[in-house]
């Protein structure tokens, strides 16, 4: 994979006119999102109803691209290293685990079938892509492991009890999240958080300017979602082992300050 370049701001004009030049084949597809990104955004100006709207689009053409996966090697390959990163870090059988943004399940599926029955609950704000992930269930035959797969219109996670889950795990939500949707998580993860559990979550990173990219790519500077956690009394830390691992993303693991 190629090294990222965490210093570029990708929503300057001097970027955008560089890559059209060194990538022309690519101008047509970008024009044509950012046309119906902009029509999404003018009939649901609210961000989780807009993503939502994208997600539904998306699914249509290929659930597994939807989730951010071109290819069926590459959704399998991207699962299987969210899967084996977290046994590596703590994961065991009798774990409750909560995933937000579980898509179709392309690391979930992995989850329900290592958990102990019951012990899954994935979370989406699109029902589209939770139909898919029934799909999954299906074709791993997993039913049997009885997860818990329900929608949810935004991220104050309200409807779930207290101290109820060992690992949180939110791969490729933040990346697409601006700020007050992700403050909106860490101020109410730590009530669902059991004690001595943990919150996995990745995020697009840069070291210059913060930005965003059609208003569906995010990217932050590792300080400032560092210091957002520690604002609702959670402890945070950078996982510079998961650096080494081919993804585009960086992680941050978030555990109750006591914990930390």
């Amino acid at each position: 994979m190629p090294a990222r370049n965490i210093e570029v701001n990708r929503a300057s004009l001097g970027h955008r006119v560089a890559y059209a030049l060194r990538h022309p084949e690519r101008v047509p597809g970008y024009l044509s999102r950012a046309t119906r990104d902009m029509w999404l955004r003018y009939r649901s100006p609210d961000h989780i109803a807009y993503y939502r709207a994208v997600m539904r689009s998306d699914t249509r053409a290929d659930p597994d691209a939807a989730v951010g996966s071109r290819t069926r090697e590459s959704w399998l390959a991207l699962g299987a290293m969210q899967f084996e990163y977290l046994l590596g870090h703590g994961l065991r059988p009798e774990h409750r685990m909560l995933e937000i943004g579980c898509g179709n399940l392309r690391a979930g599926w992995r989850f329900i079938e290592y958990l102990q029955p019951g012990h899954y609950y994935g979370v989406d704000i699109s029902p589209d892509i939770l139909a898919a992930a029934q799909d999954t269930l299906v074709r791993q035959g997993l039913q049997d492991r009885l997860p818990a797969l329900t929608p949810v219109r935004d991220l104050t996670l309200r409807f779930l009890p207290e101290s109820r889950f060992d690992v949180v795990h939110a791969h490729s939500v933040f990346s697409h999240s601006p700020l007050p949707v992700i403050e909106e998580c860490l101020a109410n993860i730590g009530r669902v958080l059991a004690p001595g559990g943990w919150f996995d979550f990745t995020f697009d990173r840069t070291e210059g300017k913060e930005h965003q990219v059609l208003r569906e790519d995010f990217y932050y500077r590792t300080e400032t979602l560092l210091a957002l956690a520690a604002k609702y009394g959670l402890t945070a830390r950078f996982m510079d082992d998961w650096e080494k691992l081919p993804h585009g993303q960086s992680k941050i693991r978030v555990t109750h300050g006591k914990d930390g």
